[in-house]
């Protein structure tokens, strides 16, 4: 952590933090959608024995790391529950194709 003089100085390094973690969120964000092609129904898209182990990890990352544990688990909690509603509407496109490629080769 660098020390602030001002309050701007805060607001800044926020800022800073703020589009890392947005660039880590993308990052996330493109391999929620590479899992929807290895899932085979929306019960392996919820995952909840992965939240679960998920969730723990981030939460011994925290103590191990100082972070306040509530804090993590709730954005952890949240990100999750997010990333779960965009992989299950990957993995509806990407089942809706397959029907389509077969339907196509059926006709």
């Amino acid at each position: 952590m660098t020390p602030c003089d001002t309050l701007a100085d805060v607001r800044s390094a926020i800022d800073q933090i703020d589009v890392m973690l947005v660039g880590l969120l993308a990052e996330r964000g493109r391999y929620v959608h590479e899992a929807a092609r290895f899932k085979r129904n929306k019960a392996e898209v919820a995952a909840p024995d992965r939240v679960r182990q998920v969730i723990d990890k981030a939460l011994n990352h925290a103590r191990e790391m100082g972070a306040p544990p509530e804090v993590v688990e709730a954005v952890y909690r949240s990100m999750i529950t997010a990333f779960i509603e965009l992989e299950a509407h990957q993995h509806e496109r990407l089942a809706s194709a397959v029907l389509a490629d077969e339907g196509t080769m059926a006709g």
